[in-house]
């Protein structure tokens, strides 16, 4: 059902080890003709219906950063302009990696990337992020000051998490948010959650029907639990991003009185 996948649905436990993971330089020459297709078609694809479904602060990114239907990213030209505006970048990564490893990347600003192109047979289903869902469904949003400084603050929280309690919290506030994030944009539901904005599966739902969409709520967010399995029946909408940075504000001041 689900063409895009999650870095953090489970973080792991009892994990001491402070590293970071190993980054990988993005090998350009390797991407051959179908990995150049592949991104148009997706890009393409995806773009038809964003176009009336997608946020202006998605938009605004893809712009700044450069992306384009014509190749596969070139990461050095993306971070070029991402790191001079918001001091982000997309490192590449060899795939999935421990989720306190993920944390630690986004609280020094990095965010980890895929570099594989998935091929043309799979087009509609892949099991595991790849470049596509890793760098149009997410970093767009990075080069948005206020995003920038949330999604900083949400690796920073994370990777300090010494509760089930505050890892289960956490995790619901970065699926309801960075993953299914909704946003009211001149009177209208748009998409901005990068597990939406890169699955059209996903994104008609949470603008259909049967999704119950509820305003953004820090406490509501935090004790609603989700499943990755199925297609999302409650979504929360923001208002603002400046919700998103008071949010993490929030959780770190109450943090800090307990």
């Amino acid at each position: 059902m689900h063409d895009h996948a999650h870095h953090s649905a489970v973080a792991e436990r009892g994990d001491a080890d402070e590293s970071l993971p190993e980054f990988l330089a993005q090998d350009y020459s390797r991407y051959d003709a179908e990995s150049h297709d592949v991104w148009r078609i997706l890009y393409e694809r995806r773009m038809a219906t964003l176009e009336r479904t997608g946020s202006a602060v998605f938009f605004e990114g893809i712009e700044r950063i450069g992306l384009s239907p014509d190749r596969v990213p070139d990461l050095a030209d993306v971070n070029r302009r991402l790191d001079a505006r918001t001091g982000w970048n997309a490192v590449g990564v060899g795939g999935f990696i421990p989720a306190n490893q993920f944390f630690r990347c986004l609280a020094k600003r990095r965010f980890p990337t895929t570099m594989f192109v998935r091929s043309r047979a799979q087009l509609d289903y892949l099991p595991e992020p790849d470049i596509f869902h890793d760098v149009f469904g997410h970093v767009p949003l990075h080069s948005d000051l206020v995003f920038a400084d949330f999604l900083q603050q949400f690796g920073a929280l994370s990777a300090a998490a010494d509760t089930e309690d505050d890892t289960t919290a956490l995790a619901r506030l970065f699926w309801f948010t960075v993953e299914f994030g909704l946003i009211r944009e001149r009177g209208e539901v748009r998409i901005y959650g990068s597990g939406l904005i890169s699955s059209q599966g996903d994104a008609a739902n949470a603008l259909g029907d049967r999704c119950d969409r509820r305003p953004f709520d820090l406490d509501a967010v935090l004790s609603q639990p989700f499943e990755i399995d199925h297609f999302q029946e409650v979504l929360f909408v923001l208002e603002s991003i400046d919700q998103l940075f008071e949010a993490v504000d929030t959780i770190r001041r109450r943090k800090a009185m307990r």
